[in-house]
């Protein structure tokens, strides 16, 4: 609901002066903004309840919205901070490389961004107001937009009542007894992990990501509710008759029977300007609720809202009475289905790929979700700059204005209930997060179901628990059978149910946990052949490959001055200090730039591989964004701040992540002269609709950009899907006669991609005699040296003493997730840096980073 700004003609606070803005709510009376300062106490022994706080005045201030920490409140980060979330890697408390890391004052952790202050326990806030003689006697309720987490509130010490919401704004009905005058109101924020357990490591509450922060990060504002009020309004469109059946929830406190006036009058907001009939009609409420529907015909030319259209429509609910005067509750929602076309997600009953990323509650500047349009605006914008069209939002629910930002982008959103239920709680096992996943779904829904945008719900991350399975089958049946508006799966991660709309499983990607260099990027020789058709055709359901990549790259110094808000990059302090007394800090860049490389090769062929199966769903990325937490895990190619890195471009990226995609299938990356290049060109198209009599174009170009070779592929008319075959590009190699690398590029109607892949001649240069190779640094070796000779050595696998090196794993990739977080999964490296002019590699096509062509050596080298 949108709200006009309005200027308060009347001292409303005792704080608060004549011209607070404040905000005309749907019912036509004022809400009154509580932001600003408010009285503050922590209340680490929890003793404010039995000493009567919430009647107590304080000196000491906060201002709101915002946290304890961004008003600098809290506890010096020590050595035995009660951090919340889990550290797999303890070796910080113990090793001697940490010691300096380790002293009073100047704790610095390498785990996750650390905040300036850290408190967790009871804290409370307490504002006193001068209520006019107009409030006087009206129902007033107070209104907390994100708070985290358990609320309780008191009026004139007097409670009101308890809350624990993680996604939704708790709400209070404060009655209609308050007189004019001055009266207390009380706010109790407890941020403490209790009886209700969702998970330490959940992105709702860990200090992986946004922190365990306590205060309102929100709106916070006082609203007259008529006595006879609309409670919510859900809406149900039908795209197949462009009717919306109007579900109005009224809440009678009266306490008598009401004769009601009601209209409905919808009109497009985004798309166009269209305004549809108004319907009017009598209804007669007796009791304290009632639930009124409607049928609304929104006329044969609604405009239908997905990621290509998003139309948008407000509907105005309107109710008068000789008793209550007038109101109306406005509504955002857009035309749409979500369903399933054979194993594809439909939109409006057209298959769409979900090229998604995972947004995981990472906030650096504040360490508290943002609640204002502008900045979920930016996130969609940078999103969709990447090719990408869906957000997973991993174990945590985002406020109304990312919905709405995400509504006008038209993205697609996965949302969550704020639970990652393992490490210290399960489900089914009877505690407490069982019932309250219900209750939180159930808020979720109520507040956030009629937007377009929401068009898939599961309880959380990888469940645990003994009977868990049977517990989420009967969640997913439970909204299956309540709500159809939207998808459900039992987890993200697993488990596998017969009652799952869609499937969110790890399977269908190229680097699985504890694979180490197993991996298909790591054991076997490059090419793009491979698929997830296996994996795919086992299930009936739509599979949507969950946390896809998690490639790492090498950090950005320079991003540590952009910490200026309540988190500190200390963690990457700690990495800065080891790379200077490695001598190496002012290679940091090139490191950056060149693991950067190798890392959008690696996301590259992960997509890509997700495109090429037939029938796949779509993918979830980790990440298209950098992971802070879990020992620190930069698997973005956008650091926290949603800003590039320099390696690669938003276009660069696109071409391989996109509506369409042109993909080749390359039986190997390395090649000779001898050999007829041989590819297999196939088309993803979930485009707006289908390309019509479209010729593919191909190029190869040499590493200047020169084009050596070039050729169409029969014209063909491309449906919506994936697997869809162009044609076949043969070009004989037999005019390279110098090593080097080569470009395909296709051009599909526009949608361009490429691919490094390299060739040699079958006939090697003569190798030069005053070179030794060795693999021993022996009397030999030692003496050609002396002499003034050349030596290249060359240590067999293995060969390194665990001391020198030995323990570190080289594979092609770049380091999956990170060796904290994975117990030291291999590879342990994060790709080449070299200089490509030196004499060694004049024979060897070279760039300054990892491609291809460094696969077969990579896999036989030590470090």
């Amino acid at each position: 609901m949108k709200r006009k700004i309005t200027c308060l003609l009347f001292a409303f606070f005792a704080i608060v002066s004549c011209g607070k803005r404040n905000y005309l709510n749907s019912y036509g009376t004022q809400d009154l903004s509580l932001a600003g300062a408010w009285e503050f106490k922590d209340d680490p022994s929890d003793v404010g309840i039995a000493q009567k706080w919430y009647l107590e005045k304080r000196d000491e201030m906060i201002m709101l919205p915002g946290s304890m920490t961004s008003n600098n409140k809290g506890e010096e980060i020590r050595l035995d901070t009660e951090w919340t979330g889990s550290i797999f890697d303890s070796s910080y408390f113990v090793k001697p490389e940490y010691h300096e890391y380790r002293q009073e004052g100047s704790i610095k952790v390498p785990f996750w961004l650390q905040p300036v202050k850290y408190y967790v326990g009871a804290a409370w806030y307490q504002k006193e107001i001068n209520l006019t003689k107009e409030l006087a006697g009206k129902r007033l309720q107070l209104v907390l937009e994100r708070p985290h987490r358990e609320t309780t509130v008191w009026v004139d010490g007097n409670l009101i009542g308890t809350q624990n919401s993680l996604s939704t704004e708790h709400r209070y009905d404060l009655g209609n007894k308050l007189t004019t005058g001055k009266h207390r109101i009380a706010v109790r924020v407890d941020n403490r992990i209790k009886d209700i357990n969702p998970g330490q490591n959940s992105h709702s509450i860990s200090d992986h990501t946004q922190t365990n922060w306590n205060g309102i990060a929100g709106q916070i504002y006082l609203r007259e509710v008529p006595e006879v009020s609309i409670d919510h309004v859900r809406l149900y469109p039908d795209v197949q008759t462009k009717k919306v059946r109007v579900v109005i929830n009224l809440i009678n406190k009266s306490g008598s029977s009401e004769k009601l006036h009601f209209k409905l009058l919808a009109n497009q907001i985004s798309g166009g300007n269209t305004t549809i009939p108004t319907i009017e009609w009598n209804e007669h409420i007796t009791g304290d609720s009632a639930v009124i529907e409607k049928l609304y015909d929104m006329g044969s030319d609604a405009a239908l809202w997905d990621e290509f259209s998003p139309n948008l429509y407000a509907l105005k609910v309107s109710i008068s009475g000789d008793k209550i005067g007038s109101q109306i509750s406005t509504t955002t929602f857009g035309f749409r289905e979500v369903g399933v076309s054979g194993t594809n997600v439909a939109i409006n009953g057209r298959a769409v790929f979900l090229r998604g990323a995972l947004e995981c509650a990472i906030f650096p500047l504040t360490g508290y979700p943002a609640t204002d349009a502008a900045s979920w605006t930016k996130i969609f914008k940078v999103a969709r700059s990447y090719g990408l069209n869906h957000i997973r939002f991993h174990s945590w629910c985002p406020p109304e204005a990312a919905f709405d930002a995400a509504d006008r982008a038209g993205f697609y959103l996965q949302v969550e209930c704020g639970s990652w239920p393992n490490w210290g709680t399960s489900l089914g096992d009877g505690q407490k997060i069982d019932s309250y996943l219900y209750e939180e779904s159930e808020r979720i829904v109520k507040a956030y179901g009629n937007h377009p945008s929401f068009i898939m719900l599961t309880h959380g991350n990888e469940p645990g628990g003994k009977n868990r399975d049977a517990y989420l089958a009967k969640f997913v049946t439970y909204w299956k059978n309540k709500d159809e508006r939207r998808l459900y799966t039992a987890g993200a991660g697993w488990p596998v149910i017969k009652e799952n709309d869609f499937e969110n499983i790890s399977d269908p990607r190229i680097q699985q946990w504890e694979q180490g260099l197993k991996s298909i990027i790591n054991a076997k020789p490059p090419q793009t052949l491979y698929d997830w058709s296996a994996i795919i055709n086992k299930h009936k359901t739509p599979v949507v490959s969950h946390e896809i990549g998690q490639w790492c790259v090498y950090p950005d110094f320079k991003e540590i001055a952009k910490y200026t808000g309540v988190l500190k990059a200390k963690n990457f302090e700690i990495f800065a200090d080891r790379l200077k007394e490695s001598g190496l800090y002012h290679l940091a860049d090139s490191f950056l730039l060149a693991s950067g490389k190798l890392q959008v090769l690696c996301y590259k062929a992960d997509i890509e591989a997700s495109l090429r199966t037939k029938g796949m769903a779509g993918f979830q990325l980790l990440g298209l964004q950098d992971f802070p937490g879990q020992g620190t895990a930069l698997v973005g190619v956008v650091n926290p701040f949603w800003e590039d890195k320099g390696y690669v471009t938003p276009a660069e990226y696109s071409s391989f992540s996109n509506t369409v995609v042109p993909l080749a299938r390359f039986e190997k990356m390395n090649l000779v002269n001898t050999e007829t290049l041989r590819i297999p060109v196939e088309l993803a198209n979930f485009g707006y609709k289908p390309l019509e009599n479209t010729t593919l174009e191909w190029t190869i170009s040499d590493a200047r950009g020169a084009v050596l070779f070039t050729g169409n592929l029969p014209a063909k008319t491309f449906a919506i899907g994936n697997g869809l075959e162009a044609g076949l590009i043969e070009q004989p190699l037999a005019s390279i006669k110098m090593a080097q690398k080569l470009v395909l590029t296709v051009n599909a109607a526009g949608f361009k991609n490429s691919w490094d892949f390299f060739v040699y001649p079958a006939a090697l240069p003569k190798a030069s005699t005053d070179i030794l190779v060795t693999s021993k640094l022996d009397n030999n070796a030692l003496a050609k040296l002396n002499s003034g000779g050349k030596v290249l050595l060359t240590f067999p696998k293995a060969s390194i003493a665990l001391s020198k090196g030995g323990n570190i794993a080289v594979g092609f990739s770049s380091i999956f997730w990170n060796t904290a977080w994975t117990n030291g999964q291999a590879p342990h490296t994060l790709g080449i840096f070299c200089d490509p002019k030196h004499p060694a590699l004049s024979n060897f096509p070279a760039d300054y980073h990892s491609n291809w062509q460094w696969w077969d050596a990579m896999s036989h080298s030590n470090v």
